[in-house]
């Protein structure tokens, strides 16, 4: 073991060392900081060998490691089991502190328990900082002390904190109390059992003039009306105060979806259940068709819907779909075909890169009418209108069915209007059920 007494940092869903919270605080204690990430084996042995988000993870340590470098420290890099290799860092370091931002989902809680109470057995604090959102947990609760379920409510108490908190990014580069540690190799990806994936993922740099014209552009799939930075707010490559700053300064409805980010999160750690089951239990009365033939043919974008195929397609090909085609697709197999959303959900997180469990289960549970302020159940998508409206030259299907207009197009997997009287019935049906 090394005889000086240094603090580890953990990163976890912040690669930055800009604006970040308990990074910055690490570096105000009394010893050197050592940084450490891990490869979670418990999270990674789930996933898919050719899975974009594990590249992009392994890139951003690459970087993160090479920015380490230049300050004259290392990030030391592990594979494994998270408990395991706490237990082999232990017995490594001399550990006088560990710090980490917080994280919000039902595993990372277990995890961060088991991991606290190693740590306490052997008299070592470990400590926790809010980064990857606003305000969290219950600083934005009702006069009662009870969470906010409806948005519009949530987001005026949200502004109305902001105003009244000392709200700053954290200075960066103010302190340099680095361990020096020596060099480290970083695990491959081949090592882990991955492929890489060669693509190229979204810049971490802010486009201005998006965020500025964002209320009037973000509805159209078929231009770059929206950020594209779900991705580094996913893995903490940009700072959400940050971001948050940004669109005070430039666009409220910009803002607005942070806030609804926010808002999902805290809905997550208030009733964790919503991560698989109804929020509103009355829709556990729903019988879902969960026609499997149907369903694959949603995943691989050749239900005959223009809108509805170019969204998944888009998502199988890149790891994205735009926000306003998400709630069309979502709708789509949901009200349709009459899927249970935890089928979509389970899709979206295996191929989405900007996959967050708060706000997976928050949309597809808005869309099929279950969730906190959900759109009613008898609100329907119409796709052919959806189209009209915010694709009319059809530039975005185009781009992703290159059958389109042509024979070789599947016809529709269902017919809209029966499919639309089906899923009110069945809705009422089950709504009925719960009531008797």
């Amino acid at each position: 073991m090394n005889s000086e007494k240094i603090t580890l940092f953990w990163f976890r869903r912040d690669f930055r060392l800009e604006d970040n919270a308990s990074l910055f605080h690490a570096l105000k204690d009394d010893f050197p900081v050592q940084p450490i990430f891990m490869f979670d084996s418990d999270i990674l042995n789930k996933l898919p060998k050719k899975d974009a988000r594990v590249s992009f993870i392994h890139q951003e340590i690459s970087r993160l490691s090479q920015e380490l470098a230049e300050r004259g420290t290392t990030l030391d890099v592990r594979y494994g089991r998270p408990i395991e290799i706490w237990e082999d860092l232990l017995s490594e370091y001399n550990v006088g502190r560990v710090y980490a931002n917080r994280d919000y989902e039902p595993y990372a809680l277990l995890r961060d328990k088991a991991i606290f109470e190693l740590l306490a057995s052997h008299e070592i604090k470990f400590s926790a900082h809010k980064d990857q959102v606003i305000f969290e947990k219950s600083e934005i609760v009702k006069a009662d002390g009870k969470p906010y379920v409806v948005f519009t409510p949530y987001s005026r108490i949200w502004k109305q904190k902001l105003k009244e908190s000392d709200f700053n990014p954290y200075p960066s580069d103010t302190i340099d109390h680095w361990s020096n540690s020596t060099t480290r190799v970083i695990p491959n990806l081949s090592a882990m059992g991955f492929e890489p994936i060669e693509t190229s993922f979204p810049s971490r740099e802010v486009d201005l003039p998006v965020v500025k014209n964002y209320h009037q552009q973000r509805d159209k799939p078929a231009i770059k009306g929206t950020s594209r930075l779900s991705l580094h707010l996913r893995f903490g490559t940009i700072s959400i105060r940050q971001l948050a700053t940004i669109a005070i300064a430039n666009n409220e409805t910009y803002l607005n979806e942070l806030i609804w980010r926010d808002f999902y999160v805290s809905i997550l750690w208030h009733f964790p259940k919503v991560a698989e089951h109804n929020f509103k239990s009355k829709y556990d009365h729903i019988i879902w068709r969960n026609d499997e033939q149907e369903f694959e043919k949603w995943c691989q974008g050749k239900t005959g819907y223009p809108i509805v195929d170019a969204g998944m397609r888009e998502l199988n090909e890149t790891g994205f779909m735009h926000n306003r085609v998400r709630m069309i697709v979502a709708s789509f197999l949901t009200k349709h075909l009459l899927v249970d959303w935890r089928w979509g959900a389970a899709y979206f997180a295996e191929k989405l890169l900007d996959f967050e469990l708060a706000s997976n289960s928050g949309g597809w549970q808005w869309a099929a009418g279950t969730g906190v302020d959900a759109a009613p159940y008898f609100r329907v998508f119409n796709p052919y209108l959806q189209t009209e409206k915010f694709d009319p030259a059809h530039q975005y299907i185009k781009k992703w069915v290159k059958e389109f207009n042509t024979t070789d197009y599947p016809e529709p997997i269902v017919e809209h209007k029966m499919a639309r009287q089906r899923a009110l019935d069945t809705y009422k049906i089950g709504l009925d059920q719960a009531i008797a």
